[in-house]
């Protein structure tokens, strides 16, 4: 049934490319392959987890990234196998893209390899991490576990919830939040005994990266869920209101002389502009390369690592 139902996917996406004003440009092969594999998330997780450290001016050990990294990939691959396996057999087979087929072909080895990474995971937590870390952390993991079983169980979470609220218990809106807490709470928790003047660009920029976050997950759902795609997007408006307010919080920031936490915030504010222009320029892309584009976007850190080796 799966390669059925790819090919015939296949076969309309073939269609679409040939008729007038189709997507049509795609990204290299490695970036495909860097995001239908699920490296993609782990890789921003990473980079901002760093450049939050930096911000704060403490040393992460080794072993935080390479955590960081494992635990976002095996929910990533955990996240898109039961997506395939639930839709797969249900009408809902519209929803499904490439990044689910991918992972569901090569489930036979993605599986293994989540379950290694588990274990590697497992180890680095008890022979690593200290005791008051894994209390501050076990917060996080149940948060994130109740909310991925809660997905998978019974996906009746957002019906819970009143349509006033909705926004506020929105999948786009958890993600982000979760995401952006697991990459910002090693660098809060070593600032915790830093200056109090020090804490609050920290944490705006924190809060900052949890909102670039959810308007990656919302740019994404909002792109997927339309056929074609459309001018009147709410993605735009979203994206141009977090430019803006990234200027005013780098500013803010940089007026109290903390240039490394507005420097941070100003790569986000990057990012924020690209998502916007990515909305603008999605007739010009595929699907694969518009949902590609997104997580690239996020790498704006990246530009900072000139400054890392300059003084205070």
């Amino acid at each position: 049934m799966l390669f059925a139902c790819t090919n015939s996917i296949e076969q309309g996406r073939a269609a679409k490319s040939a008729e007038p004003g189709s997507r049509r440009f795609d990204v290299p092969a490695p970036l495909r392959l860097w995001h239908l594999t699920s490296l993609d998330a782990p890789t921003v997780a990473v980079v901002w987890a760093l450049a939050f450290a930096w911000v704060a001016e403490v040393a992460l050990p080794m072993w935080v990234p390479l955590l960081l990294a494992l635990v976002v990939w095996v929910v990533y691959i955990g996240d898109r196998l039961l997506d395939a396996r639930a839709d797969l057999h249900t009408p809902q087979i519209h929803s499904l893209r490439e990044r689910h087929y991918f992972h569901y072909r090569h489930r036979r080895v993605l599986v293994p390899m989540a379950v290694a990474a588990t274990c590697a995971a497992v180890v680095i937590v008890f022979s690593l991490m200290p005791a008051a870390a894994r209390e501050r952390n076990s917060v996080l993991a149940v948060a994130a576990g109740a909310y991925f079983s809660g997905v998978h169980s019974s996906r009746k979470l957002l019906k819970l919830t009143p349509p006033k609220l909705a926004s506020l218990n929105s999948k786009e809106f958890i993600v982000g939040l979760l995401f952006a807490s697991g990459c910002a709470l090693p660098a809060l928790s070593r600032a915790a005994s830093g200056p109090r003047s020090a804490h609050w660009p920290l944490w705006s920029a924190a809060l900052f990266f949890a909102a670039l976050a959810w308007l990656n997950c919302y740019a994404i759902e909002r792109w997927e869920a339309v056929s074609q795609p459309t001018r009147r997007s709410r993605v735009l408006p979203a994206a141009s209101l977090l430019g803006l307010a990234g200027l005013l919080l780098t500013a803010a920031v940089l007026y109290s002389n903390q240039p490394r936490a507005a420097a941070l915030i100003a790569a986000g504010t990057g990012s924020a502009m690209l998502l916007a222009q990515l909305d603008r320029s999605q007739r010009c892309l595929t699907s694969l390369a518009l949902r590609t584009c997104a997580d690239l976007v996020l790498l704006s850190p990246v530009l900072l690592i000139p400054f890392a080796f300059l003084p205070r």
